[in-house]
């Protein structure tokens, strides 16, 4: 007897760089909008964390904001101890005091507050900080500020930010429609929120630069939401009564294509960020450069999430509530269902291919 099995084909091999390849020509299939969900929770944990934070730690604000003195010292004669120096400077005044030690412990910024309209507080500072650094009295830079010009710079502050926002709604309103609109707006709140949430539970000090960074880093998580959004756009225009895709899936397909263009400009931006945050801040002792480098570092990282993970799904879900979109995604759901079940029926009543074969013979 002679037994027979039909052998199965060789296994194929591994689609060695297939992955790297698809995202480098810009034909990645990721998912974004059908687990949107995802997103959206992970987007709420992360902004209740930095809520959170700003509740409990609130903002350390710099002398600008709050009104006082900044001590600066430059050419110690003496290497200068921060723990001692606070010491000593808190026997003075009971205020809020920081001391940043740079230039590798031959300078220093002593910022105090409340102490714009006492000058011989002052003038005692001056001293302690001459004999404890060995700097003569007159080399110490003072500079002072009074806490009525610290609300006007936070008021100002506000009413930037305000014009900003309203400034952009309504370019993207004329520009795309209202429903991009108020996706980005959205979005912009989120990064807005996320970059002061990582201030205060940071601790970093707000000043100047860092409202100049907000605003910088609001502008770059614009320009990476309207690249998105003029894709969708563009690829809109295709969508009919006969189209095979929903909104959602056309719109998926767009961010995908522009995923690269994103990325690329992200890690481009983020790298000389990172330099002057981690090299210049930390390493060689620019902590002046930290406010700066901090809020761009973060704005920028979360304004490219942000405009894939939550604009783009929040435009979707706006966009799919309309009349047209709802009815084209409810004709080709249920189009793919009658195929589905004309697929399952046709294949239960053939029969089955593949399987072993055996011939006998007598021999």
């Amino acid at each position: 007897m002679t037994e027979t099995i039909e052998k199965s084909p060789p296994p194929s091999k591994p689609d060695t760089g297939g992955a790297w390849k698809r995202f480098f020509t810009n034909q990645t299939r990721f998912d974004f909008i059908g687990r949107s969900r995802l997103w959206l929770l992970v987007s709420l944990v992360v902004v209740g964390v930095c809520v959170a934070g700003v509740a409990i730690r609130g903002f350390n604000f710099g002398i600008d904001f709050t009104g006082g003195a900044a001590y600066t010292i430059t050419d110690a004669q003496r290497e200068i101890d921060p723990d001692e120096l606070r010491a000593e400077i808190a026997a003075i005044v009971e205020e809020d005091l920081t001391v940043q030690v740079v230039e590798g412990g031959t300078g220093a910024i002593v910022s105090t507050q409340a102490l714009a309209e006492d000058v011989q507080t002052r003038a005692e500072i001056v001293q302690t900080l001459a004999e404890h650094t060995g700097v003569a009295t007159q080399e110490i830079d003072v500079s002072v500020v009074g806490p009525r010009w610290g609300a006007q710079i936070s008021e100002q502050m506000l009413r930037a930010l305000v014009v900003f926002l309203v400034l952009v709604v309504g370019y993207i309103t004329l520009r795309f429609e209202w429903r991009m609109a108020v996706a980005a707006f959205v979005t912009l709140l989120h990064d807005i929120a996320v970059t002061v949430g990582v201030y205060a539970i940071v601790g970093f000090h707000v000043s100047p630069a860092s409202v100049i960074a907000l605003l910088t880093i609001l502008g770059y998580s614009l320009y990476d939401t309207v690249v998105v959004f003029d894709r969708v756009t563009d690829e809109s225009k295709a969508i009919n009564a006969t189209s095979s895709e929903t909104y959602g899936e056309m719109a998926n397909r767009s961010v995908n294509e522009v995923l690269l263009r994103s990325l690329s400009t992200s890690i481009t931006s983020l790298l000389p960020v990172g330099c002057l945050l981690f090299i210049g801040a930390n390493l060689l002792g620019a902590d002046t450069l930290s406010d700066l480098a901090l809020a761009l570092f973060v704005g920028m990282a979360i304004g490219t999430y942000s405009s894939i993970f939550v604009a783009t799904p929040l435009l979707v879900f706006l966009k799919e509530r309309e009349p047209r979109y709802a009815e084209l995604k409810e004709k080709i759901l249920a189009r793919r269902g009658g195929e589905q079940a004309a697929a399952v029926a046709g294949g239960g009543g053939s029969p089955r291919k593949g399987k072993k074969s055996r011939s006998k013979r007598k021999g």
